[in-house]
C-alpha cells in the first residue's frame, strides 16, 4: 500500500473518531446543563433568599426556565451573586428588578449587568444622588439596555401558570425612598410570594390590590416600621422571611415585628441565622430548604 495513503487514512480515521468523541463530550455538558438547571425545567418555581448580609437579593427561577433578580446585595457581594446564579445553571438573567436606590439593594447591580446577560431593568421612577446609583445607570447606559418604571399595576411577565406584577409604589415618596420600594407579587398557579423591598407603613398602607401570599419577604429588614397587623391581616402568609445581617448597627429584626409574626403563627426565617434560603413550589404545595451557604463578599 502506498505509503502517503496509508497515512492520509490513517489520519482521517483519526479525525473521525475525535468528531465522535467531541460529539459525546458536547451531549454530555448538554445533559448535564439542563439537570444542574435546578428545578428550571420541570415545571417548578424556585426562590432563592440570598445571604447577602444586611442587604437583600432574592433570586427566582421560572417554571418555563427563566429567571429573575430583585436587588442585589451591596457592592461586594456581585461576584458571589454571579457564581451563585451560575451554579444554578443560567447565565442570564431575564428580568432584573431594583426595589429602590438604597447601596444595600442596589449596590452589586452594576456589576452584575457588565458581567451577565441581562433581558429587561425595572426600578421605581426615583433617583438617588450616590456614586452606586450613578454606577447602576451607567451600567444599563453601556449594555444598551432600557429601565422600565416599576409602577403600580405594571405587569412584569406573565405565561399561563405563573405572573409577576408590581402592587406599589402608586406615588413617588423622594423624602423617603424606602416608601418608594417596588413591592413585587409573584403568583405561581396556587401560590405565590410577596416582595416587599423597604416599605414602610405609609407605602404598604396605599396597596389596593390582593396582595395575599404564602411566603412574604418582610419589608426593611424586619423594621418596627414595615410589618403591622392590618398588613399581616391582608397577606396572610404561612411563611416569612427577614433578610438581615448578622450582629447589624440597626438592631434588626426588631422584637416587636418578631412577635407580631410570632404571634400571627407564621414560621420566619432569618439569612443571618438561616443563610441562604430556598423554597420550591410545584403551585400546590412549598417546600423550604435553610441554612444554604452565604454569598462571598468579593468582587
Amino acid at each position: 500500500m502506498n505509503i502517503n495513503f496509508k497515512h492520509n487514512i490513517i489520519k482521517l480515521a483519526g479525525i473521525i473518531l475525535a468528531f465522535v468523541l467531541a460529539f459525546q463530550l458536547c451531549s454530555c455538558s448538554l445533559s448535564e446543563k439542563i439537570v444542574s438547571g435546578n428545578d428550571a425545567f420541570d415545571g417548578r418555581l424556585s426562590v432563592h433568599f440570598l445571604d447577602v448580609g444586611q442587604g437583600d437579593s432574592i433570586f427566582i427561577e421560572l417554571p418555563d426556565g427563566k429567571t429573575m433578580l430583585i436587588d442585589a446585595g451591596e457592592n461586594y457581594y456581585g461576584n458571589g451573586i454571579i457564581s451563585y446564579i451560575n451554579e444554578c445553571g443560567y447565565e442570564k438573567v431575564d428580568y432584573l428588578a431594583a426595589t429602590h436606590p438604597h447601596a444595600d439593594h442596589i449596590g452589586s447591580m452594576a456589576y452584575i449587568i457588565r458581567h451577565m446577560d441581562i433581558g429587561e431593568v425595572f426600578m421605581p421612577k426615583v433617583s438617588a444622588n450616590t456614586k452606586t446609583y450613578e454606577n447602576l445607570l451607567e451600567a444599563v447606559s453601556d449594555k444598551g439596555l432600557k429601565i422600565k418604571s416599576a409602577k403600580a399595576g405594571l405587569t412584569i411577565a406573565e405565561n399561563d401558570d405563573y405572573k409577576i406584577t408590581v402592587a406599589a409604589p402608586s406615588v413617588i415618596d423622594s423624602e423617603n425612598l424606602n416608601n418608594s420600594s417596588a413591592v413585587i407579587k409573584l403568583s405561581y398557579k396556587n401560590n405565590s410570594f410577596l416582595f416587599t423591598g423597604d416599605a414602610e407603613k405609609e407605602e404598604l398602607s396605599k396597596i389596593k390590590t390582593d396582595i395575599s401570599a404564602d411566603v412574604l419577604k418582610v419589608g426593611h429588614h424586619g423594621s418596627k416600621t414595615s410589618t403591622y397587623s392590618e398588613f399581616l391581616d391582608k397577606v396572610n402568609p404561612k411563611y416569612a422571611v427577614i433578610s438581615v445581617g448578622k450582629n447589624n448597627d440597626y438592631g434588626h429584626p426588631h422584637k416587636n415585628t418578631l412577635k407580631l409574626l410570632s404571634n400571627y403563627g407564621i414560621t420566619v426565617f432569618r439569612t443571618d441565622k438561616d443563610k441562604t434560603v430556598v423554597f420550591a413550589s410545584d403551585g400546590d404545595e412549598i417546600s423550604v430548604n435553610s441554612g444554604k451557604t452565604s454569598i462571598k463578599q468579593e468582587r
